[in-house]
């Protein structure tokens, strides 16, 4: 995956909209305002690919890019945001659950987790829900560049303690300086031949090889 050319292709807000499942599909998730749209941005090259915003809660569907014609970046709505209502809080839970509970060319879920916080309940209960359920995931610790490296290495561990992990199943992340950028890209890459070599195996649906 080069991520040369990436585009907008729609907004679902229900799971009747979302494009048929011809690609491999990575899944962005994480707190509002986490930097989710930053992330992607530095990802796929671009400024502006994904639109910003210091309003969270700003993201209310499944918003899905195309990546060289044969890969779909999925940004989720964030969660922990409580100046939606609760029906509208219902409503993302619904949407996100059916989606990474169902859509069967789901290759990984990016998990967003800010480095500078202590570990968030939500996010906690996010990748025990992952692991249940046996999808594969890869937690991001973003906003580096906002820490010291003597606090990065003291907070990470933190989060890796409560989250059960080693500094091998997750990544450094800092949209500003570009630090994570590389290891994400290789990473993601192996997700999605990982599952392409699993439809290949006959474990999952026909999907576009890259």
């Amino acid at each position: 995956m080069e991520f040369n050319k990436t585009q907008f292709l729609l907004s679902a807000h229900a799971s009747r909209q979302l494009p048929p499942p011809e690609h491999a599909e990575i899944a962005f998730a994480g707190r509002s305002n986490v930097g989710k749209s930053s992330l992607i941005n530095r990802l796929v090259g671009r400024t502006n690919l994904v639109k910003t915003s210091a309003k969270p809660g700003k993201t209310q569907s499944l918003n899905y890019f195309l990546v060289d014609e044969c890969l779909y970046l999925v940004d989720l709505p964030g969660y922990g945001f409580a100046r939606v209502s609760q029906q509208v809080r219902q409503e993302w839970r619904g949407l996100i659950t059916d989606y990474i509970e169902t859509r069967t060319t789901l290759a990984c879920v990016v998990v967003i987790i800010d480095l500078r916080h202590e570990l968030k309940t939500l996010d906690r209960e996010l990748i025990d829900w992952l692991r249940y359920l046996g999808k594969p995931m890869l937690p991001i610790y973003t906003k580096a560049d906002k820490l010291s490296r003597n606090q990065q290495e003291k907070n990470a561990a933190a989060l890796d303690a409560g989250l059960t992990l080693n500094a091998g199943e997750r990544l450094l992340f800092s949209a500003r300086t570009g630090l994570g950028v590389e290891a994400l890209r290789q990473r993601l890459a192996t997700f999605v031949q990982g599952a392409y070599a699993a439809r290949y195996a006959g474990t999952s649906p026909a999907i576009d090889p890259i």
